[in-house]
């Protein structure tokens, strides 16, 4: 199956959390073929116009006991969070459901996490081993994991996932890792590809980037009503995105004197940095467009080019 997303909607936590089969068994069903990630389908009934009511995917927050959350981290409410929370973009990507920690908007949260794409022990192993900072100690949940005072990262069936939030302790983090674990066995495994049709203008130049065809998407529209694409492999990740700042000029400015700095044109301007593959483009005084392939490396800027080629009129229109 294939989702897709009207543009201009945010879907309520629409790549939440999705759940895995059993630990000894997981059910994990196979990513579509790798033709439909390029080609819409036709069919009415695939696309159909999500309404402002439409029902959330259901995630691993729904699922949690909230009364045990609030308990061990000692806050004073915990709530579902009901506005889409945005992909973890990395190396493996997490789909992302969250719990609200207080009474107060903007206040402290607890993030629920599913890779999108499937994982084993090494991937596990990967993961903390790229890690950079607090020091991290082995964590009894799932299928083996790792944490420290804010998070903690575990396999079970086929996933990783992971649990982060306000500083507690390992201990309190390894019992909300145990809570999920319970539950996630129970909440379907998210569809593997979630795309807007402006995402799709690009797929082909992303692969060429990615250096093989993506087997995830992860589309969605951000709170300003952007597009943020996201093309995915085990190995690498390939996302677009906007950010909307009275400073566009001064925060494009030493990318333009950079060594590593190639001029393209679109925009009003734009540079591909050929060290890390990044590329960033101003439209305006108050927006800059950024694409942005990780891990961070060396790519051709004639390739980065021509997928910037790809997405620009997306985002200068």
């Amino acid at each position: 199956m294939r989702i897709f997303i009207a543009a201009g909607l945010a879907v309520v936590l629409l790549a939440g959390c999705g759940g895995v089969g059993q630990e000894t068994a997981p059910s994990v069903p196979p990513l579509v073929s790798v033709s439909s990630l390029d080609t819409p389908s036709a069919t009415p009934s695939e696309t159909p116009t999500p309404t402002a009511s439409a029902t959330p995917a259901e995630t691993v927050c729904m699922k949690l006991d909230l009364e045990l959350v609030r308990t061990t981290l000692a806050v004073p409410a915990v709530d579902i969070q009901t506005k889409a929370t945005p992909t973890d973009f990395g190396i493996p990507t997490y789909d992302v459901c969250q719990l609200t920690l207080s009474n107060v908007p903007n206040g402290p949260v607890l993030n629920v996490e599913t890779s999108v794409l499937p994982a084993t022990a090494a991937t596990l192993a990967a993961t903390r081993k790229a890690y950079k900072g607090e020091p991290v100690k082995s964590a009894v949940v799932g299928e083996g994991g790792y944490g420290a005072s804010t998070f903690v990262v575990f396999l079970l069936g086929g996933r990783l996932y992971k649990v982060s939030g306000p500083k507690a302790t390992l201990a309190k983090y390894v019992v909300l890792a145990q809570e999920v674990a319970r539950q996630a066995t129970s909440v379907p495994t998210a569809d593997p590809v979630v795309t807007l049709p402006d995402c799709d203008r690009g797929s082909s130049a992303a692969e060429k980037v990615l250096g093989a065809r993506p087997t995830a998407r992860r589309d969605s529209t951000s709170a300003a009503g952007d597009p943020i694409c996201g093309w995915l492999t085990a190995t690498s990740v390939l996302t677009t995105s906007v950010r909307h700042t009275p400073q566009a000029k001064a925060l494009i400015a030493p990318l333009s004197k950079a060594a590593t700095s190639q001029s393209i044109p679109f925009g009003d301007e734009g540079y591909v940095d050929t060290a890390t593959g990044r590329t960033t483009i101003r439209v305006g005084d108050d927006k800059l467009v950024d694409f942005v392939p990780l891990p961070a490396r060396a790519i051709n800027p004639d390739v980065m080019t021509q997928f910037a080629l790809a997405m620009a009129s997306v985002y200068t229109r």
